[in-house]
This record gives C-alpha cells, sequence and structure tokens, in this order.
C-alpha cells in the first residue's frame, strides 16, 4: 500500500486557488474538467473549503462548492456525507485515492466527482510541499510557520488576545495561591523557607475570606516575592525568589526605616545570597561597609544563607548577572518598605484615567538608573570596563509592570471587592505597549507573520502562551491556529 505523503491541506487549498497543475484535471471516465473559476476560500471554517465555484466537466457547466481533502476516505472521516452543508459541493479533491473509488456522496443522495490530484501535481512542486513539513531545526520555531500566512490574519489576532488574557489569568491565579498560602503560614507562625514544610490537606479545602488578606505585609512579601523573581529572568529567577524569602518583608522591617536602613538591606542580601563569599578585596570600602553592617544584620537574622555556587552567571549579559538585579532590587524592596510603593501605584491607577499617562507613571517607577559602586562593576572585585547605565531598564520596567505588577493589583482590588478598578485594570493590560522584545515572542510572531502585533502586550503575552501551551508541547490539534492548519 502507498504511503500517504505529508502535504497540509491547507497546502493544497493554497495550490488548488492557484491551479498550479502539470497536466489538465480528467475525470476517471476520461472527461476533461476546466476550472474557470477556483471559487471563493471559505472564511466561516465550516462546510466546503471553496464557495461559489463555476468548473466545466465535460459538455456541463457546475456552479457550486469544492471540497478538498488529503485522502480520498477523509470525506466520510470527516463527516462531509452527513453534514447538509456540504450538499452543494460540485467536485470532490483529493491527494490521494488508494482504492481508485471516483465518486463520493452528499447527504441528500447526490453523486459527486470525486478527482485525485497528485499525478497532476509537478514533481518539484510535491517535493517542496512535502518537505514543508520536517521539523525546524532553529530555536521557537513553530510546526505551522509555512503555513500560517494562509491564515487570515483576523483569526490569529483574535486567537493571540484569547491567549494574552488566559496568561494574564494564569499569572493572577498563581499569585492568588501563593497570597493563601502565605496567609495560612502567617496563622501557624511559620516562617519560611528556614523551616521546611507540607502543606497539610486541609489547606487545598480551606475557605478564605477578605479579612484573611487584610495584613498588608502579606501584600508586601507577595509582590517583594514576584519583583524578584522577575528580576532573576529564566536563569536565576528560582534563586531570586529564595532570596526574598530569605530575607522576607518581616525580617527587612525589623532593620528599621532611617537613612541608613538602605544599607542594612543591601548587606543583608548581598550576604545572605552568599554573592559576597569570595570577595577578597579587602582595601575595597564598599565591601567593608557591607561586612560591617552584617555584623548589625545577624544580630537580627538567624536563618540560612545561600551559596555563591547556586547563582548562574554563564551565558548571560553582564548587565544580567545577579549581582546588578540585586542591586535594581534593594531599591524596589527599600520603596515597598520605606516609600510607600504598593500604595502609590494603587493611587495612580485610581486617579491617572489616561492609560499613556498611566502606562509611563507606572514604568517610571521601576527604571532604576545606576549608582555606587555597581555603576562600575559587574561582580565584586573587578572593575567593569564600561559604566553601567541602569539597574533595571525600560525593557525589564515593561516586563515587571506587564508580569507583576498588573497581575498583582487586579487581584488585590478584585479580592477587595473592587470590580470597576480590576476592569480597569485588565483594559489597561490590553491596550498597554511595551519596549520589550522577548526572543521567543519575536521568533513566533516572525512565524506567524504577525509583527506588527508584537508591541501590544495582550498580543505578545499571546504569543508566548501560544508557544509554551501550544507550540513546545506539540498539542497543534488542540490549537485554534493548528486546527485549521492540520485538520
Amino acid at each position: 500500500m502507498e504511503a500517504s505523503p505529508q502535504i497540509m491541506e491547507i497546502k493544497l487549498h493554497e495550490l488548488w486557488k492557484k491551479q498550479n497543475f502539470s497536466s489538465s484535471l480528467k475525470t476517471a471516465e476520461g472527461e476533461e474538467i476546466q476550472v474557470i473559476y477556483p471559487g471563493d476560500i471559505n472564511k466561516e471554517n465550516a462546510g466546503p473549503d471553496f464557495t461559489n465555484a463555476r468548473i466545466k466537466i465535460g459538455n456541463f457547466l457546475y456552479t457550486g462548492d469544492v471540497e478538498i481533502d488529503r485522502d480520498y476516505s477523509n470525506w466520510k472521516t470527516h463527516g462531509h456525507n452527513i453534514n447538509s452543508k456540504h450538499n452543494k459541493v460540485i467536485l470532490h479533491v483529493c491527494l490521494n485515492n488508494i482504492h481508485n473509488q471516483f465518486y463520493v456522496y452528499s447527504k441528500d443522495g447526490r453523486r459527486i466527482i470525486s478527482i485525485c490530484i497528485k499525478s497532476n501535481i509537478p514533481q518539484n512542486l510535491f517535493d517542496e510541499l512535502s518537505s514543508a513539513n520536517e521539523e525546524c531545526d532553529e530555536p521557537n520555531c513553530i510546526k505551522c510557520r509555512f503555513f500560517s500566512d494562509v491564515i487570515e490574519f483576523d483569526v490569529k489576532k483574535k486567537f493571540l488576545a484569547k491567549l494574552g488574557i488566559e496568561r494574564f489569568n494564569h499569572k493572577c491565579d498563581k499569585m492568588f495561591s501563593r497570597l493563601k498560602e502565605l496567609a495560612y503560614l502567617k496563622t501557624l507562625s511559620i516562617n519560611e523557607p528556614m523551616i521546611r514544610y507540607e502543606m497539610p490537606i486541609h489547606f487545598e479545602t480551606k475557605e478564605f475570606s477578605k479579612s484573611d488578606f487584610s495584613d498588608k505585609e502579606l501584600w508586601e512579601q507577595l509582590f517583594y516575592e514576584k519583583i524578584f523573581e522577575a528580576l532573576g529572568y529564566s536563569k536565576n529567577k528560582n534563586e531570586m525568589l529564595k532570596l526574598a524569602q530569605l530575607a522576607n518583608i518581616s525580617f527587612l522591617h525589623k532593620l528599621g526605616n532611617d537613612e541608613d536602613t538602605s544599607r542594612l538591606i543591601e548587606s543583608a542580601l548581598y550576604n545572605i545570597s552568599g554573592l559576597i563569599y569570595k570577595a577578597e578585596n579587602r582595601d575595597d570600602d564598599y565591601l567593608k561597609i557591607l561586612r560591617k553592617n552584617w555584623e548589625k544584620v545577624k544580630l537580627i537574622y538567624d536563618g540560612e544563607t545561600m551559596h555563591e555556587s547556586e547563582w548562574q552567571f554563564l551565558r548571560l549579559r553582564p548587565q544580567n548577572f545577579p549581582t546588578i538585579r540585586i542591586a535594581g532590587g534593594i531599591k524596589i524592596a527599600d520603596s515597598i518598605l520605606n516609600e510607600n510603593l504598593i500604595p502609590n501605584i494603587s493611587k495612580k491607577i485610581i486617579e491617572i484615567h489616561n492609560f499613556e499617562v498611566l502606562a509611563k507613571s507606572m514604568r517610571s517607577l521601576f527604571i532604576i538608573r545606576a549608582r555606587g559602586y555597581w555603576k562600575n562593576h559587574f561582580v565584586f572585585d573587578r572593575e567593569a570596563n564600561n559604566e553601567i547605565k541602569y539597574f533595571i531598564g525600560i525593557t525589564r520596567a515593561d516586563e515587571i509592570v506587564v508580569n507583576v505588577v498588573l497581575p498583582f493589583f487586579y487581584l488585590y482590588f478584585d479580592v477587595f471587592r473592587k470590580s470597576d478598578i480590576s476592569k480597569k485594570i485588565l483594559k489597561f493590560y490590553s491596550n498597554y505597549y511595551q519596549s520589550a522584545e522577548n526572543r521567543i515572542i519575536v521568533d513566533v510572531a516572525e512565524n506567524l507573520k504577525v509583527n506588527e502585533l508584537l508591541k501590544k502586550s495582550i498580543y505578545a503575552q499571546g504569543l508566548l502562551e501560544l508557544f509554551r501551551s501550544y507550540c513546545s508541547k506539540k498539542k497543534c490539534d488542540e490549537c485554534e491556529i493548528g486546527k485549521l492548519v492540520f485538520s
């Protein structure tokens, strides 16, 4: 039995539309088929593939629909024979017909001519169409890259918007789960992660009320954790999260709120992170201050410390080294503790109605200019060749707003039953323009030919969700784009 060539049906649609055949089409009985008009592509995604076609078969001119399948048997397996929407089909076109069957039948019992076009396709074109389905070796390459241009732009746009909202909701759900965990641990007086624990079974079924989340320290810790996790990128996000849990908000509050507090926070985080471990320059004034302040901090802190080996530096741009990201995180932590960062953002969200103004105002809170020791160093003990301008630049600030700030405040206002503000945040998210260009997002947008959607966060997030939840897991049969391409 001859194997069916792997040419996707959507490519056959393109072939039919252009009529790229090397020889004239004929019925099994030898009657010539003249395609006067191949028909209009059916954009409803239901019913025949082409409508309003005009085809002359022998001496008779027919006007109606055309159905195209990879295999003759698809007429039945796809249910066309019991679908009244296919009652106006005048020609069934297939790539393979191994049993040489020349007719199909509509739901109303009408006999429809079926033709096999495999021998009518030029060999070079056949080889090109067949090879188009081979797996791509390039990073972030998606399986439908060769066919996405024949999917309507609006179909892709609508699906990406849906995925962008889904991704936003996933973030909110994840934050809410962590918030409940923090609230529960607070009632047990467990200070994590110094004490290892497993959540009891009844935690999963525990009902929480609004009053369970009234402690502002819970929200501060959640925000602080998510900021640090975001600053860690993919290589150090778990380590940054661990650091925020070791040197938690409750502990940082104990360091005071005077002008020396930021120095104590700095000493705490670099010493607890273990990154200061190998610093040997005894003449370095900055290191002297960190070590001197650590003697004060140790009187308050009795938890574990991390080791330098836990952190990733390999294959990272120096600007993304954890030393630099912690420097930016220290400034944000200080703002949470001593500058009312969370209430200030809340106030902006409520009071600013112009989304462009709100975006600039929120983004500016997370752009951190380099200063002090880390303006000239990427690591301890070694001065940088070039001056560092930002601990957190506009791209990372954008990502923090989209991935942390907006889901956090959506959750916050939702928990306290201020649905009008939550809806405003969701609308703001849907209209937020970002400067960030994640490599995955750029590559998938290129594959799908939707580059013009890249700058709007809802679509950028949708592209990321598409790749991670569908493309990378080869779940094409569950993807709305994949279903159209590979059906």
